[in-house]
């Protein structure tokens, strides 16, 4: 899973305002101000930027320092173990929450994850997108921590010497993975395409840019019995039948479709921006020779899946005064800084796309807010755990040829709507 940031001068307001949610909120046994220890929980932190950032709370906050819990890297695991924990005795032991933004109504319509007051948090200097992802029913439940949103990352070498310029379109993307690669001894694309998290998103960002959806009205209609979820789900299984897309692909999540591209064996990869910053990193053996664009569609630039991750307080947070402090701290515009120069991971607050120092820095930013601004989230549904599982074994028996496009996406359809009227 991927995390992906808002609320500097907001901090005093905020402090001010929390006074009135803690109140309505608190627990008998919490003390008086809401306030103390905490832990957080979150997925595995592959850069490590995580820590030195609570560590800086923790010193300017000794009476409400925060513990660490880091849960496994694969979004899955991370979100059985954060159930689990929330579906234990007296609410569990995590109080601060880095959920994946699409299991916010999940936890939301299950009581896990207590309401946050709107107005308590600068959400106008958001990305305009990602503060949709921290609602449900109307009611945000969460605070958007980071965005991301898929690219398509390139061998800038190698299209330069062929005279190319990178795809805009699915037929000039499938023709330089049929024609270029193979003169360079490399694969063609490669998304993540082993049946988890990854592969919902891959398949839904192919659905959306064909036009197509999977659900609407916050899950209760299935829409995905398209031409569009057809031709989008084909797309994909075609370039696996056809070798463009290599069958090793079928095994790949985020790290091994990274290091796949990193180790200058792929022409194309679909992936969140955090590959490119580790690709281009002193020392891969592609620095220096890589690009990054939106995704293709058919007929032009495609949709990505919005990702990222939001903060949401435990409804039994035994401190939830420090818990929102602690939101206000980590999406604060100095630490949201950090949290991109440190872990490579794209803010949710819109000014800092525009700064000249870190476009320089990270160069993908401009691109990447405008597939943000364009990007689209996941399915919303309570029952969300359920609809990502259907979409992974559906779309992978398309992939393998056990199932055509057509049959899978009518199998979705028939799935889905099982799911939805549980």
């Amino acid at each position: 899973m991927r995390w992906m940031r808002a609320a500097g001068r907001g901090l005093l307001v905020l402090a001010v305002v929390l006074t009135g949610y803690v109140a309505s909120g608190a627990h008998a046994d919490e003390g008086a101000d809401g306030r103390g220890p905490l832990t957080l929980a979150t997925a595995g932190d592959l850069t490590g930027y995580l820590g030195p950032l609570l560590d800086g709370w923790n010193r300017a906050h000794p009476a409400e320092k925060v513990t660490l819990v880091e849960l496994p890297d694969s979004a899955d695991e991370t979100h059985a173990q954060m159930i689990t924990d929330l579906r234990g005795g007296d609410g569990g032991r995590f109080d601060v929450l880095n959920i994946d933004v699409n299991w916010t109504s999940e936890f939301a319509a299950a009581g896990w994850i207590r309401p946050l007051p709107r107005d308590s948090f600068p959400l106008s200097g958001f990305l305009r997108p990602v503060v949709d992802t921290a609602t449900y029913d109307g009611r945000l439940y969460a605070v958007p921590y980071v965005t991301n949103a898929g690219l398509l990352l390139y061998r800038k070498d190698v299209l330069d010497k062929e005279g190319v310029q990178p795809p805009r379109t699915w037929a000039e993307l499938e023709r330089d993975a049929k024609t270029i690669a193979p003169k360079y001894g490399l694969d063609g694309y490669a998304g993540q395409f082993l049946p988890y998290e990854g592969l919902t998103v891959n398949a839904a960002e192919a659905v959306y840019s064909a036009g197509g959806s999977i659900l609407g009205d916050e899950g209760e209609r299935v829409t995905v019995n398209s031409d569009a979820a057809r031709e989008g789900i084909g797309f994909l299984a075609r370039g696996v039948r056809e070798g463009w897309i290599p069958k090793r692909a079928l095994t790949y999540k985020e790290e091994e479709s990274k290091q796949a591209f990193q180790d200058g064996r792929l022409l194309f990869l679909r992936n969140w921006p955090y590959a490119y910053a580790v690709a281009s990193a002193p020392g891969s053996p592609v620095a220096g020779k890589i690009g990054a664009v939106p995704l293709p569609g058919p007929d032009g630039r495609g949709r990505s899946v919005l990702g990222g991750s939001n903060l949401a307080v435990n409804a039994h947070a035994r401190h939830p005064d420090s818990a929102a402090r602690l939101i206000a701290y980590l999406t604060g515009e100095r630490v949201q800084r950090q949290v991109l120069t440190r872990g490579a991971l794209p803010p949710v607050r819109a000014s800092l796309y525009d700064d000249p120092a870190l476009v320089r820095r990270f160069p993908y930013l401009p691109t990447l807010r405008t597939a943000v601004l364009s990007a689209a989230p996941r399915p919303k549904s309570p029952h969300y755990d359920q609809v990502s599982l259907v979409v992974q074994a559906v779309v992978h028996d398309a992939l393998t040829g056990r199932e055509t496009p057509e049959s899978a996406v009518r199998r979705l359809a028939r799935e889905l709507a099982a799911v939805s009227h549980r």
